[in-house]
């Protein structure tokens, strides 16, 4: 059976376990992909890499609300009002 690896960087578990941040170092930056008997187990991510993804997901979440409420009647306050 074959696995799409999305990763440029492949360590095995054994690897993380002898050495952890040698093998996040590995990747430069990028992901390391960690795998299990040859299959891919896990995705090891940098932390930037991981915020930044996070920010993405929070910025996709906010334009589908903000989507959603496009149609919607717009009420105008000023700030005394509130």
């Amino acid at each position: 059976m074959t696995y799409q690896i999305l990763s440029e960087i492949a360590a095995s578990i054994s690897d993380l376990k002898k050495n952890p941040m040698g093998t996040v170092a590995a990747g430069e930056g990028f992901t390391v992909a960690i795998l299990n008997h040859n299959v891919p187990a896990f995705y090891c991510v940098p932390a930037d890499v991981y915020e930044s993804m996070m920010e993405r997901l929070d910025d996709i979440e906010l334009n589908a609300i903000a989507d959603a409420r496009a149609g919607q009647r717009v009420t105008k306050v000023s700030l005394d009002e509130l």
